[in-house]
């Protein structure tokens, strides 16, 4: 597999993404569906946006890894929030450390929607390639 990242504008250096990620040669596409911070018992999490994101996370690792992928190979990664303020003042010392830890470099989408199931509040949607 190879992967290429484009980014034409020096802004797009401090977005931790890419505005757009070429895959060539690719032996498989994992599309992960959004993940939430819900138990392994499916119970919603009613804890702070930044708890809830630590634990979505890691059911995100736990899918691509169980699927037979690697999280280094997300090249799309897609953020719902109910408040992309709330994101940005709380979970960023969360979210850019697991970009980070894989060396992510992915075309993104972040985006404030009215509600997400139950008491959630962050829901992360990854595409995977290998």
């Amino acid at each position: 597999m190879e992967k290429r990242t484009i980014d034409p504008w020096k802004w797009g250096e401090q977005t931790n993404s890419a505005q757009a990620v070429e895959v060539k040669n690719v032996d498989g596409t994992l599309y992960c569906s959004g993940q939430v911070a819900i138990d392994e018992n499916g119970v919603p999490s009613k804890a702070d946006m930044r708890s809830q994101l630590i634990q979505t996370i890691q059911n995100l690792e736990k899918l691509i890894n169980e699927s037979g992928y690697e999280c280094k190979n997300i090249v799309r990664l897609n953020v719902y929030t109910t408040s992309t303020q709330d994101f940005f003042t709380t979970c960023m010392d969360v979210y850019v450390p697991f970009l980070q830890k894989y060396g992510i470099k992915q075309a993104t989408t972040l985006l404030e929607v009215k509600g997400l199931f139950a008491t959630l509040t962050v829901e992360l949607e990854a595409t995977v390639v290998k």
